[in-house]
This record gives C-alpha cells, structure tokens and sequence, in this order.
C-alpha cells in the first residue's frame, strides 16, 4: 500500500502547481519572453525566493503541467485490463487523456496549444518528454512481462512518447484549436500511435 503523502509535501505539491498556473496564464498571455519570474511569483502570491526554491528558471515553471498529461496517459494505461493488447491500450489511454472533460481540462489544452507554440519553452518541453519515455519503459515491461527485450522495449517507448509529442505539437501548430473530431490531439494521437508503433516486433512477439 503506497503512503499517504505527509501535510507537508501536500503543500509543497499545492504551492508548486500555483506557481506553474501563473507562469502557464502568463506566458499564454504575453509569452515567455516578456514575462518575468517577478511577474510569476507575483501573480502566484508567493515571494521571489520561494518561487526559486521550486523551480530554477521560469521557463521551469510550466514543466509540472507540460508533464501532468504525460502521467495521466501512464496511469491509464497501468489502468488498462491486462488482457488488452499493448497498442491498444496506448491508443486508448492516450485518446482519454487528451479528450477534455471539463472546462479546466479544455483550459489545460488551451494552455498547452500556447506553450508548445512559445520557442523558449522547447527546451522543457523536451525534458518533459524524455521523462515521460523514460517512465513509459517500466510500464511497458509491466505489461509485457519478464521475457521483453530490454531494447525493443526503450524502442516502442520512444515510438509511442514520440507518437504523442508530433501529435500535440502538429495540433498545436495548427490554424484551430479543435479538441474533437479529427483534427483533435486525441484522433492526432491515435493516427500517429498506428503510424509510428504498428510495425514493432515487440507487439507480434507478445501475442
């Protein structure tokens, strides 16, 4: 059974994801450029030095949000009955976790639309997802077993984190900003999942 996290790292998690609202409100407003860590800390409510004491760079301050999506599609996929096939379990779960619910979760994609477009902010985005292929592998060998090869695993890891970044940024680089139909992150995601995954070895292997 995993442990509660203490009060104290509740609020530490709290305070960290205030800091990253503002700065993602800001820099969808103005952009990176022309916003400020001063600016950040202000409109979060906390004082500068607390704001360092949670992110480096200002640029850093979005990573926690750029990265919720990555660990919602990892989670549902852990989620997925065990007897569904590997790329459909990824499809599925990526399709879910970019599909919004809600108007904070549509607030979240519209957020990502204008950080994945600001040029300062590639250097975090791609932190991002190097973490969230580095975090796909133990899953994948999760649900694979044992007997996986340990390259073909990093290999579908990097096909299908890849999969999902070329989705978001191709949607977000577009003249809309649709969040159904086929030009959404999710049909995005699903085409380019079949595109990118269909031919590994590791699937036919696993049956």
């Amino acid at each position: 059974m995993t442990d509660r996290p203490s009060l104290t790292d509740r609020r530490r998690a709290a305070t960290q994801l205030e800091i990253a609202t503002a700065a993602a409100e800001l820099f969808a407003e103005r952009g990176a450029e022309a916003t400020t860590a001063e600016d950040i800390a202000r409109a979060a409510g906390v004082a500068l030095r607390t704001f360092y004491r949670y992110f480096r760079t200002k640029e850093e301050a979005v990573a926690p949000l750029l990265a919720a999506g990555g660990r919602r599609w990892l989670a549902l996929i852990e989620a997925e009955d065990p007897a569904v096939p590997v790329p459909e379990a990824l499809t599925r779960a990526a399709v879910t976790a970019l599909t919004p619910v809600d108007d904070r979760a549509a607030e979240g994609l519209r957020w990502t639309r204008a950080l994945l477009t600001d040029p300062g902010l590639r250097p975090v985005w791609r932190t991002v997802h190097q973490d969230s292929e580095d975090e796909l592998v133990p899953v994948l060998a999760a649900r694979l077993g044992p007997a996986a090869d340990p390259l073909e695993l990093r290999l579908a890891a990097a096909a299908a984190t890849a999969a999902i970044r070329i989705a978001l940024e191709s949607w977000a680089a577009g003249s809309g900003a649709a969040t159904t139909g086929p030009d959404s992150p999710g049909a995005l995601a699903a085409r380019c999942l079949r595109e990118l995954t269909a031919g590994l070895e590791l699937w036919s292997r696993a049956g």
